[in-house]
Formats: C-alpha cells, structure tokens, sequence
C-alpha cells in the first residue's frame, strides 16, 4: 500500500503480490489444507450499537438518508484492512498473496419481494476512504442494480456459459478454474466475479433472521464471509443494580485460517469493533495506511 515502493515481479498476480517473506510454514499449510472450506475458522461477536444509533440519526438528517449498519459494517473492515493487510491477503495456486485493492462483495435485491430477481455487486474501496466514501459507492452501485432491468456482468457471464451443453459447461469451468490457479484468467472475468475479492458480506437484519455461518466458496479468491443479523433488544443489571436496555447487533464471520494466524486475527477484530462501536472515527481519511510484508 501506501508506504512500499514495489515493482511488479514474476509470480504475482493481476490482482495482487506473492507474499516472498512468509516463513516456511504458512507456505507449507496450502498444501495441507487445500480448500477454503478445509481451513475454515468461524468466529461471532455481538457489538453494542447505542453510539452508532445516536450517530446514524445525526447523519441521516444531514442527508446521508438510508445511513446504516451495512455501511458501517463495510467501512470498518475496509479501514480494519488499511490496518491489518493481512486481512486483506487470500490463497490461490497454493501461494499466498496481498490483494492490491480492497474489493467487498455483497448480493443484492433488485426489489425486496421473495420472488425478485437476486445479483452481486463488487465495490471497490480505497483504504483511505471515509465511511461517507462507503455510503456513496455502494450507493451508486445499488442504484445502477436497481435501474438496470438487463444483467450485470456477472450474470452476462453466467447466463453465455450455462448455454453451454452439459459436458461442455463442466469442461469450461475446468478450464477458468486452471485459469486461475496460476493466475492467468482474464480482469474482465475477475471484474465480473463475485468470488474474488477481499470479502463478502450479507445483512440478514433486512430479512429480520439472525446472522448465519456462511461457507467460503473454494473457487475464487474470498478469504472472509460476514453475515450480521437484526438489532435485538436486551436487559443488563449495571453496577449500581439498575437494570438498563442495551441494543445489540450480533455477528458471524467464516475466515480462511491460512492467511494469518489467531493472534493477528484476534487483534485486527478487535479493531474493526472498535470502530463498530464509534462511527465517528470513520469520518476523517486514514492518513497513513499500512502496508502487507513483502
């Protein structure tokens, strides 16, 4: 990111670096656990949302209408990544890389009806973006979804290949999967792919169910899957005896353990809570992202 000066090398990817310095180990374990869902951790907090109520209605009435916890959500593992890189790094070809961008994917509905028609979107965000940057670019995005009758990309795609005879289509998949095992499948696919990116995320709040443990795909590139759930209302005793009603929002994140270690995971979530709980650290740039090791 912003403090390295790198050139591009042989290995590396279109979307990202060869990890060079990682000791043995972490390039050892692809070989062990070679699928996302062979190394797949789950982890699930619950953050208290009081601070972020009272700031959401500041901002609603200063014109950011529909300001919410997917933005919130979104913003603070963006600006978490800036933080911890390591975050932002994924597996393919059984090597270990840092993501040049920070790409979050999420699925979208182009009218809430149980029967409407269901897409992805990717919104690339930068890791000195404001939560405001969030609210802007994933609003546009969602607007251009919802005012296009036609496909997307994504299912342009889709729609050729299935097309395909059967033998044919499962030939093909072959093929894009070999692709991208040695990173040489076309940006314009990548682009158009809701498997590869930084991370993805579902908000089940809008559905009113709780949050789900939500399996990575093993195509692709997804090292994280986040899924949060409706706000629920509890009773607390403080220290005083008073009994008080606190708002929660619960949590569920399925994490690919091969990029980083416990330690590193437990520190950048405990980051992205913080934020969580304290909207308002995401109203000013980051001035100095960090960047992955080389």
């Amino acid at each position: 990111m912003a403090d390295i000066e790198y050139t591009r090398k042989f290995g590396d990817r279109k979307e990202g670096r060869l990890l060079r310095s990682l000791s043995p180990f972490y390039n050892f374990i692809p070989y062990i656990m070679i699928t996302r869902n062979d190394a797949s951790n789950h982890f699930e907090d619950k953050v208290e949302i009081s601070e972020a109520e009272r700031w959401f209605r500041e901002k609603r009435t200063e014109g950011f209408k529909g300001m919410g916890m997917l933005h919130l959500f979104i913003a603070a593992y963006c600006r978490t990544c800036a933080l911890y890189p390591g975050l932002n790094r994924f597996i393919a070809g059984r090597r270990i890389y840092a993501r040049n961008n920070i790409e979050i994917v999420l699925t979208v509905k182009r009218e809430m009806k149980v029967d409407a028609d269901e897409t992805t979107i990717k919104v690339i965000i930068d890791p000195t973006d404001t939560i405001f940057d969030v609210y802007r670019k994933l609003g546009e995005k969602v607007d251009e979804i919802k005012a296009n009758d036609g496909d997307n990309n994504t299912e342009q795609i889709a729609g050729l290949l299935c097309k395909l005879p059967r033998p044919i289509l499962k030939f093909a998949i072959g093929v894009i999967k070999i692709l991208d095992y040695f990173g040489i499948l076309p940006q314009a696919v990548m682009d158009a792919s809701p498997f590869h990116g930084s991370m993805i995320i579902t908000d089940l709040g809008s559905l009113g169910i709780p949050p789900i443990y939500h399996h990575l795909y093993n195509f692709g590139t997804l090292p994280t899957f986040i899924a949060f759930g409706g706000k629920r209302r509890t009773y607390e005793v403080d220290m005083h005896g008073n009994v008080l009603e606190k708002k929660y929002v619960d949590y569920k994140c399925v994490l690919d353990e091969r990029t980083v270690d416990g330690l590193y995971y437990a520190n950048a979530f405990r980051q992205m809570k913080h934020f969580l709980k304290n909207p308002s650290l995401l109203e000013q740039p980051l001035e100095n992202p960090r960047s992955d090791v080389l």
